[in-house]
């Protein structure tokens, strides 16, 4: 058995692991007082680990794992998919990624731009309300002011 703490804002989360070789099926059950914002990103994130998805890229289709995107970007009518290292393709428009996104830890930050939380390093205030965004693998991207006060509340950071 293996216990975890986790400090997670407005309290601690206690996760306890129990390795037994004679399961069959991997079970995970949450025990809280209520359900909390926290607990319903707890869930969200869990989603994501099944989360696949089709794009496009030199005419081949591959199976993307949602977990690696790190935004999606509108430009001309067509809807791009970035990952670490590469740019996909996706036949679906921004607002429908958004539909079916939104549950995933992804969130607006422009009228053509969708961002994955998980891989925000840090925030900064630029002028005019905006915020400047940098990801884990050291991209930048403004969040306009539409879009700035829902981020900050999804972070935890306002």
């Amino acid at each position: 058995m293996q216990i975890v703490i986790l400090y997670i804002r407005g309290g601690q989360v206690k996760i306890t692991i129990n390795v037994d070789p004679t399961l069959c099926d991997t079970e995970i059950v949450i025990n809280c007082a209520k359900v909390t914002a926290e607990i319903e990103r707890l869930m969200a994130a869990l989603r994501i680990m099944d989360n696949r998805m089709t794009v496009l890229k030199d005419n081949e289709v591959f199976i993307l794992d949602i977990a690696k995107i790190i935004y999606i970007e509108s430009v001309d009518r067509k809807t791009f998919v970035y990952t670490e290292n590469d740019c996909y393709e996706t036949k679906l428009k921004l607002y429908e990624m958004e539909d079916r996104l939104s549950s995933s830890g992804f969130l607006r930050i422009s009228k053509s731009c969708l961002v994955h939380l998980k891989f925000i390093r840090s925030i900064k205030s630029e002028f005019d309300r905006k915020l400047r965004l940098t990801f884990e693998n050291g991209e930048q991207m403004i969040v306009s002011r539409q879009y700035a006060d829902e981020l900050k509340t999804r972070l935890g950071v306002k």
